[in-house]
């Protein structure tokens, strides 16, 4: 499709061509969709008269849909664009390679060589030369003396290649996120109705004009406007930021914007715009999608957008008042934060626009914090080695020799200066693990890449690691643990139990009149059984599933259903009050010939029975039901069906005579009372076979399952059981949803943290229960502290209102095949198959990325602390680096980029199930590690210096140590590189095992990268050494000499074995390293500062720490002059002070009764994609205003987050949910500091990936 401003040109030439065809054009629609409620309405009818006349201008009909013929298709897609939003341009190859070129370390080498190639081609006159000192003078041979450019040269040639290769890195890993992209557009399709048909068609096929059949839990993927609803309500906070749900009726508000999701009902709408002609497709081009370059998805840019307009609206909250106020209160407090005023605001949209936004995991956090760590190190290493060769140089020519600095020699000097100053760079660049990030990368890439293989859909890179933590799965009963195939197996019909499904002979025919008529109307009209796909297979089901079970009854009884749905058609239906958590019912209304009404209903058993007061009896006629017959039913019947694992549905109706006149329809509580029960139907949904098994590989890797379902608290136990969830023997609870709620609130009904830690470290089964009571569940084991270790929750959803629970957990898996499309757009992880086995498969990769990294970084720490300190070292007593430039950029290449590929792409194996799971605050390096690391350094280190010290005795081979300035490159030196490069060769095969194990070649030929990379390694050296001369400084060696270096590396095998047999216990002086950056270690006021970047950036935090130190000197001093003003002018302390109450701590949220978790219920959809994600370690949701005066000085009471002694502050007081009342109490009375949108709030759940 064109660029924006091309297809707008295009659009106006086809116009005209095309008004003949259609009866409106594209303006008139796209000015139709503008209109919301009475004009909307008053619009349609002065322009088309109603729907009718719409559909018949846009040749549409309303029962039929359009014909599908693909020249109609064609044409409309001319006339009305295609239903398709222009992606973004990739980065191009270049930008990539000029992205990686912006390394500080590389630039510092290009300057050194440019230097250094320059220097090299100058001649002083012959006769000078001698007097420069003895290390300038002995080139004996013109010819060497000309080789001093190679070195330089060299340099600039592998910067080059280490460019191309992170750039290529950089590139194939976008290809594959768009791969993944596209792979999860494909996959969302849409039911319209074509010729009559309905069909499901992949959403940028549909076009304007289209009849869309909508449900409970759509996304929209176009505009359009309503023909035929039933109770709909609509979440339009996507495009308005207005959090209640919108009710969508023909009369009212026909009107249906693309990007808004379903809450509620279903119905039928005629597509009006699509594409960019859409109201989310203009606001896209609005934004000018095409042209942009950055990093950003698409979605944030909207998301920005409406925080723009949500902050102008917000003006009457006084936040900007507020603003104004901190403004005039402190001028210099300014100097830290931009103004917040929306000047500011805007600025900084347009600041943070241009900063590419990364994901940054826990994992990626403790490897970034490590990475900058070690790099300091390797900075102040490097420093020193220069110094040092500096200060030895100056001391020898100037004092020992003494000479005096002469201008024809100036040159000469300044050359080894730069020689001096290569060394210290190459130091700093082999101490610098840039492979770090760039094994992450691969690691998640890679396994995501494998995890579509087994069915695991990633959608955020981060849910892939983070599932290797987890500790607790809340998964939901039907379709994950159990085959989502339901049947009918038994009947309670005209008080006969029927233990299998009964002959259509032995039911009266008045009861089964009304039976097969309820089942017909009563079950969504979108549900249906289809004929097998295969010869003798089960026939299909479409839709949900209960319903298709009670359809299949039908069809077992010998009557059609189908046949009554054609006279009875959906338009002709009076009303229906569709299924939701609440209700857990649904009914339908008739109006029969007569004037009066009849309204069937069928739900969950123990809910409807109670609503009952006649029953069917042997002979169809009704009879009372008193609730002593209601108790031996539910005895008798229903707990022995449910304790089978059965799902017990109940069927009844009710008539409402035509004398009484038309009941009051919005009067649920009434309408749905005064039943008579037709039956009880027991449905079956066998539990999958491979989920046992899963669930016994979860409990042995030390996971606790967790049932979590809306179902009867017996078949609940009854399914739990035969899973495996719950044991024989075993310490367990099953709770129901009610009991649950009463056991964890106190008496005035708020939910308290210690009540939910009594409960859920035994709960296993949560039964008839609702969304909220998941989402309690899910936040209440996250904020838990009662454990040892703090709890990584994965939960499963599929229903809309499943998004809370999805959201707050730390992994949220959405079902492919029946998840609506919130939950997949609340989730993290799409199961495409919706098994629960493919979970345990995802555990199994998530701790393989752990390990991968793991395995990496012992291989990465060994090379980088023996090069540094032979480099260092060397440097120092021989003036010159054993290892020169270009091969420690080689070993470099090596060691970076190809072991990050050959060990972060090890496939996982079953023995990885085994072990218990990493807590969130594991250290990367075991002591296991550490161990391995320190022994294998010792044992180069000294093989290393006795070749350096003793190698020309050991070999026979010429001193290769102090030799002058270009001289050639010697055999000694050559062979220590060579020996060098093969131990890390070698050692990386040790580094495959991170656990002490013993052998390392297991499993070794099962990873083919890994193999060829160690063989093309080898391969590429033997070149180097042999044919790469004097730009590697190498000279070819011989076969024996060959052999020993063979065998130094070889033994590095056997040398891991002698490391493996210590035990670990007995060095009590390793330690750990690489934590993550815990909450508490950051303080106050660097959480303020860091409240409005995108999130906490490790290395920004670990560089800016100076700067902050600074502001905050500057604030206390502030404070104090505020505070003595205070004393004189007797105004009260706290003026412009905070209230210490105003900074968030999770006590505060737990001890404000009015924040419970029902008040956020009208915010269900919290779907914003990657802002708010939990990863304790690294986002901070603190909801602490950024605008906030400086913080009092000690004496005034501050905050509880860096004293942790004193408050037990969980490590993620995360109140992502509830960010939207959090905000509330965060304002005391009196100078409101201006709060940023907090990342909960319905102005953040943009985020949705159209």
């Amino acid at each position: 499709m064109a660029n924006n401003s091309y297809s707008g040109v295009k659009n106006s030439l086809v116009e005209a061509n095309h008004d003949a065809e259609f009866g409106c054009t594209l303006k008139e629609l796209r000015s139709l969709m503008e209109l919301r409620g009475a004009e909307a309405i008053s619009k349609l009818g002065e322009s088309y008269g109603d729907t009718q006349g719409l559909c018949n201008r846009l040749k549409t009909s309303p029962a039929d849909g359009l014909s599908g013929q693909p020249a109609d298709l064609e044409k409309r897609k001319t006339a009305f664009g295609e239903n398709l939003i222009p992606p973004k341009k990739p980065k191009t190859f270049l930008q990539l390679v000029w992205e990686a070129l912006q390394d500080v370390t590389l630039i510092i080498l290009e300057v050194a060589a440019i230097v250094s190639l320059g220097l090299s081609f100058y001649r002083p006159p012959e006769a000078e030369r001698e007097n420069c000192g003895k290390a300038a003078g002995g080139v004996e041979d013109e010819h060497e003396s000309e080789a001093g450019w190679i070195e330089g040269a060299a340099i600039l040639l592998s910067v080059i290649c280490v460019v191309l290769v992170t750039a290529f890195n950089d590139w194939s890993k976008e290809k594959q996120f768009r791969g993944l992209q596209s792979r999860i557009e494909q996959e969302q399709k849409f039911t319209v109705v074509r010729g009559g048909q309905v069909i499901q068609i992949p959403v940028a096929e549909i076009v304007v004009g289209d009849v869309a059949q909508i449900k409970y839990g759509d996304l929209l993927p176009a505009d359009g406007v309503l023909i035929q609803g039933n109770d709909l309500k609509i979440d339009e906070s996507s495009l308005t930021g207005e959090s209640d749900h919108v009710k969508k009726t023909q009369e009212k508000d026909p009107m249906l914007l693309s990007g808004t999701h379903v809450m509620e009902g279903s119905g039928k709408m005629v597509v009006t715009a699509v594409g960019v002609n859409s109201q989310t497709g203009i606001i896209f081009t609005l934004l000018g999608v095409n042209e942009d370059d950055d990093e950003d998805e698409d979605e944030k840019k909207k998301e920005k957008e409406e925080k723009k307009k949500q902050r102008k609206s917000k003006k009457q909250d006084g936040s900007l008042e507020n603003r104004k106020k901190a403004k005039a209160h402190d001028g210099a407090a300014m100097e830290m934060q931009p103004l917040n005023s929306d000047e500011g605001a805007d600025a900084e949209e347009k600041k943070k626009s241009n900063l590419p936004k990364k994901e940054k995991s826990v994992l990626q956090g403790k490897l970034t914090k490590l990475a900058v760590q070690i790099g300091k190190a390797g900075l102040v290493m490097s420093a020193i080695t220069v110094i040092i060769l500096v200060v030895l140089f100056v001391v020898d020519t100037f004092w020992i020799q003494n000479l005096s600095w002469v201008k024809e020699c100036t040159p000469i000097y300044i050359q080894f200066f730069v020689k001096f100053f290569i060394i210290g760079v190459t130091v700093l660049v082999v101490a610098v693990p840039e492979g770090l990030p760039l094994a992450v990368t691969i690691s998640l890439a890679y396994s995501v890449k494998k995890m579509m293989k087994d069915n695991n859909l990633v959608r955020h890179l981060d849910a892939c690691e983070t599932m290797g933590n987890a500790t607790a799965i809340c998964s939901d009963k039907t379709g994950t643990l159990t085959m989502n195939r339901m049947t009918v197996v038994q009947a309670y019909i005209a008080e006969k139990h029927y233990k299998k499904v009964p002959e259509a002979e032995n039911i009266p025919s008045n009861a089964l009149e009304l039976l097969i008529l309820g089942i017909a109307v009563n079950c969504a009209y979108t549900s249906k059984i289809m004929s097998p796909e295969k010869e003798g297979g089960l026939p299909r089901q479409v839709g949900n599933k209960t319903e298709c079970a009670l359809l299949g009854f039908c069809n077992d009884l010998k009557r059609d259903y189908q046949t009554i749905r054609n006279e009875i058609p959906e338009e002709k239906l009076y009303k229906v009050y569709t299924f939701n958590s609440v209700r857990k019912s649904m009914s339908t209304v008739l109006k029969m010939a007569d004037g009066s009404f009849r309204m069937f209903s069928k739900g969950a058993s123990e809910i409807l029975l109670k609503k009952c007061y006649k029953i069917l009896t042997a002979n169809g006629e009704p009879k009372v039901f008193r609730p002593r017959d209601r108790d031996d039913v539910v005895k008798k019947v229903i707990e022995p069906m449910a304790s089978e694992g059965l799902r017990t549905i109940c069927l009844g109706y009710r008539d409402f005579p035509a004398t009484e006149g038309e009941p009051d329809w919005d009067n649920e509580n009434d309408i749905l009372s005064g039943l008579t029960c037709i039956s009880v139907v027991g449905i079956e949904d066998p539990v999958r076979p491979e989920v046992p098994d899963a669930i016994k590989k979860c409990q042995r890797a030390g996971i606790t399952v967790r049932m979590v379902t809306g179902d009867n608290i017996n078949t609940a136990r009854a399914i739990a059981t035969k899973c495996g969830i719950l044991l024989p023997g075993d310490d367990f609870i099953c709770l129901e949803g009610k009991e649950f709620n009463r056991r964890i609130r106190n008496e005035k009904g708020e939910i308290e943290q210690e009540r939910i830690d009594k409960i859920w470290p035994k709960l296993r089964v949560l039964a008839r229960s609702s969304p909220t009571d998941k989402h309690t569940l899910v936040k209440g084991i996250i904020d838990s502290t009662v454990a040892e270790q703090r709890q990584v929750v994965a939960v499963t959803g599929d229903g809309t209102n499943d998004g809370p629970a999805l959201k707050k957990a730390d992994v949220g898996f959405a079902m492919g095949i029946a998840g609506t499309d919130v939950a997949k757009e609340a989730s993290d992880i799409i199961l495409t198959d919706d098994n629960f086995s493919s979970i345990v498969k995802a555990v199994m990769w998530g701790r393989n990325v752990y390990d991968s990294i793991s395995k990496f970084l012992q291989f990465q720490l060994t090379v980088n602390v023996v090069a540094v300190i032979v480099a260092f070292t060397g440097a120092c007593i021989t003036q010159d680096s054993p290892l020169k430039a270009v091969q420690m950029l080689w070993v470099n290449l090596i060691m970076d980029t190809f072991a990050s590929l050959a060990l972060a792409t090890e496939p996982p194996t079953e023995s990885l199930l085994l072990r218990r799971p990493y807590g969130r605050n594991k250290p990367l390096i075991s002591r296991t590690m550490m161990k391995n690391i320190l022994g294998h350094g010792v044992y180069q280190l000294i093989i290393i210096f006795s070749l350096l010290f003793a190698g020309e005795q050991l070999f026979d081979i010429d001193n290769g140590r102090n030799a002058p300035l270009n001289a050639p490159p010697s055999e000694h030196y050559t062979i220590v590189f060579n020996t060098f490069v093969l131990m890390q060769l070698f050692n990386e095969i040790n580094a495959r095992k991170i656990h002490g194990e013993r052998n390392v070649f297991e499993g070794i030929f099962n990873n083919l990268i890994f193999c060829s990379i160690v063989f093309g390694t080898f391969v590429i050296q033997i070149v180097i050494v042999q044919f790469g001369g004097k730009p590697f400084s190498c000279v070819a060696l011989t076969i024996d000499q060959w052999l020993w270096c063979t065998f130094f590396g070889f033994s590095s095998l056997l040398w891991g074995q002698v490391i493996s047999s210590i035990p670990t216990s007995r060095l009590k002086f390793l330690k750990t390293a690489g934590h993550g950056t815990q909450k508490e270690e950051i303080p106050d006021e660097e959480l303020d500062e860091l409240d409005d970047m995108e999130e906490i950036d490790h290395a920004e935090r670990e560089l800016r720490r100076g700067q902050i130190l600074w502001f905050r000197g500057l604030n206390r001093i502030q404070t104090q002059i505020r505070v003595v003003k205070a004393f004189r002018s007797s105004i009260s302390l706290y003026e412009g002070l905070e209230k210490p109450e105003s900074r968030t701590s999770i006590h505060n949220f737990m001890t404000h009764p009015e924040f419970r978790i029902e008040d956020s219920e009208p915010h269900i959809p919290l779907i914003d994609d990657t802002d708010a994600e939990d990863d304790a370690p690294t986002k901070r949701n603190s909801a602490s205003p950024r605008n906030t005066t400086p913080t009092p000085p000690s004496p005034l009471p501050s905050t509880a987050t860096t004293e942790a002694p004193t408050t037990p502050v969980s490590p993620s007081p995360n109140m992502n949910n509830n960010a939207v009342e959090s905000s509330n109490h965060l304002l005391p009375e009196g100078p409101k500091p201006g709060t940023p949108s907090a990342p909960g709030s319905p102005l953040h759940s943009l985020e949705t990936s159209l």
